[in-house]
């Protein structure tokens, strides 16, 4: 009662008084409250709505939202006549405002320049958008976030802006244009992508990969209309600094010699820091990735190897890479949260009301080659690791855009029908496999997908009735063109379909020589009642990204003088016996005793 009685006197107190009047009560309040350092969080609460309740429409008011937001950004506030500053440490915001709560202008001040206006942020609070600001706000405060004492601050930011001038100067270098559009060719193939030029309101900014996102525009008659993934976004990265364990050396000054000298690549030579001006300091360049990068393992040390900045793997969380992608896709929302030692069946919708099923084992996903993390930042300390470590970070960008492809739709639903059904494998950290059944044939086809660098990517076709080289050509075309699995075998199944059943000829085997070192995996031969020889094969050779593992290939039926002569035939072959284990996609195949049944 004594409560209730308490609040019915300060309502008939404070009844008949503004807004205004309430607002600076709560002002007084929290200036008196006993931690300096933290106010009363209930009475900034209550401001921060009070705020939101208020019409912007005079000088006073807008000095007092300007003030919430910056001590919402941890950022110090001052007042002089009609302009008030918000300060950090390295950058200072200087708002002019005008009698009826406008604004007349917005500057912003990095450490040591002078004032430069800012046209986005001037228009944000000339539009009351307080909440578009403060996000702008906080961009830029964490833009300017240096660790460090004041003097390692001002180093460090120094250093950073040579390096950004070292980065135009490399984006300026002349380069052959590869791509007809000027844009994406500039992202995907550039030396260090589009680089945005660092503003005072806007950082430093790298685009360096994109999607294709017009089909179209092609001279062969491709069979596809439209890329279903829509997941086109450009990858940026972000270029800033941050701590480190270990001290390293930083440039004072540019490394790069005037005039530029190219070597053989078209790359500038640079100079050794150690020829240069430079500062040992406790921290590195870093490249924020924006989304972050899920990364294989192998790829995770090649970036150590560039820049020689071990990546510190204490925060680290390691996965199958199609994990880390199914928690990135915005449509994986009913996927499994693990894929280990079980199968994830993926739907995917395709033009024409197709739709595909898409496989993917956990165990075999589970192999230590396909282990991944998320790298959200790569440390550097060189702007010559720059070009090296962004083309690293597109060859996994292409892999993971094939890999979502197949694995971002929803999951499949009890009872739902698709057409075509097919199975994703690994087969090494920069290969898979996928497993169909080709129309107009009594075996299975593999497909084997390479992605030698981010601008290459090879194709071949196994066991689908035809040796017909011009077969591989037109699927590696789509597939680089369209960077989407279900669209690439979408046209090829339309491509084999279209094909005369007189004009196939006996399968190739599905076993091929290696790439580089031209070893044979293990192979056997079984001869069936109607004295076809069924050639099956063995794991693939660890590191062979051109061989197909055992357990894409089931069985693809050949004469004997078809075999190529490096599959091994004698009776000593340690001879493959098929199992529902190892072909647990279309276990509806095999008898009970494990052999494989006559297919109708």
């Amino acid at each position: 009662m004594k409560g209730k009685s308490m609040i019915s006197k300060l309502r008939l107190k404070f009844a008949g008084r503004s807004w205004n009047d309430t607002f600076q009560l709560v002002r007084r309040c929290m200036e008196k409250s006993r931690d300096e350092s933290k106010p009363c969080e209930p009475l900034v609460r209550s401001l921060e709505r009070l705020q939101d309740e208020f019409n912007v429409s005079s000088m006073n008011t807008m000095r007092h939202r300007l003030e919430i937001i910056a001590k919402q950004q941890g950022m110090g506030f001052h007042i002089t006549d009609a302009t008030c500053y918000l300060t950090a440490d390295l950058f200072y915001l200087e708002v002019v405002l005008v009698a009826c709560g406008g604004v007349e202008e917005v500057k912003v001040a990095p450490q040591g320049a002078p004032p430069a206006s800012s046209e986005s942020l001037l228009q944000l609070l000339r539009s009351k958008n307080f909440a578009e600001f403060s996000m702008k706000l906080s961009s830029l405060f964490t833009q300017y976030n240096i660790p460090g004492d004041n003097e390692t601050k001002l180093k460090l930011f120094a250093s950073l802006q040579h390096l950004g001038k070292d980065l135009q100067q490399l984006s300026h270098l002349p380069r052959t244009q590869k791509d007809c559009d000027p844009q994406m060719d500039m992202i995907n193939n550039g030396r260090i992508g589009c680089l945005i030029a660092g503003k005072d309101d806007y950082p430093l900014t790298i685009e360096f990969f994109m999607m294709p996102t017009d089909l179209k525009k092609t001279d062969s008659p491709l069979v596809f209309t439209e890329v279903t993934d829509p997941t086109s976004a450009v990858q940026v990265a972000q270029v800033t600094v941050g701590v480190s364990d270990l001290a390293h050396k930083l440039q004072m000054a540019s490394v790069i010699p005037e005039p530029p000298q190219l070597d053989p690549q078209g790359y500038p030579v640079f100079l050794p820091l150690d020829e240069g001006p430079h500062e040992t300091l406790p921290a590195c360049f870093l490249l924020k990735l924006q989304p972050p990068v899920p990364m294989l393992t192998s790829f995770v040390k090649k970036l150590s190897q560039i820049t020689d900045v071990t990546v510190a793997d204490v925060d680290l969380q390691w996965a199958p890479l199609p994990q880390h992608l199914m928690r990135g896709s915005a449509s994986a929302n009913h996927h499994e949260e693990t894929l280990d030692e079980q199968d994830t069946i993926f739907t995917v919708p395709l033009p024409g009301g197709v739709m595909h099923s898409y496989i993917v084992p956990g165990a075999a996903w589970q192999a230590p080659a396909q282990r991944a993390t998320v790298m959200d930042s790569v440390p550097f300390t060189h702007p010559a690791h720059v070009p090296a470590t962004l083309e690293l970070l597109r060859h996994q960008c292409v892999i993971n855009a094939l890999l979502r492809s197949c694995v971002t739709s929803q999951s499949a639903r009890p009872g739902s029908v698709c057409d075509l059904r097919f199975e994703v494998l690994p087969e090494s950290d920069t290969s898979f496999s996928v497993t169909f059944h080709p129309p107009g044939t009594d075996s299975l086809a593999v497909l084997l997908v390479n992605v030698c660098d981010s601008h290459q990517i090879s194709c071949r076709l196994f066991g689908a009735g035809t040796c017909d080289p011009s077969m591989d050509e037109h699927v590696t075309t789509v597939m680089m063109r369209c960077m989407s699995v279900p669209v690439t075998l979408s046209s090829l199944y339309t491509k084999l379909g279209e094909r005369p059943s007189a004009s196939l000829s006996p399968d190739r085997p599905a076993a091929t020589e290696a790439a580089n070192d031209h070893s044979s995996p293990s192979s056997a031969a079984v001869t069936d009642a109607n004295g076809t020889v069924t050639e099956s094969q063995g794991a693939a050779v660890a590191g062979d990204s051109s061989s197909v593992s055992g357990s894409a290939c089931y069985a693809m039926s050949v004469a004997n003088d078809e075999l190529l002569p490096e599959i091994n035939m004698s009776p000593a072959a340690n001879l493959y016996t098929f199992s529902a284990e190892d072909v647990d996609v279309f276990s509806q195949w095999m008898s009970s005793n494990g052999e494989l049944s006559e297919l109708s």
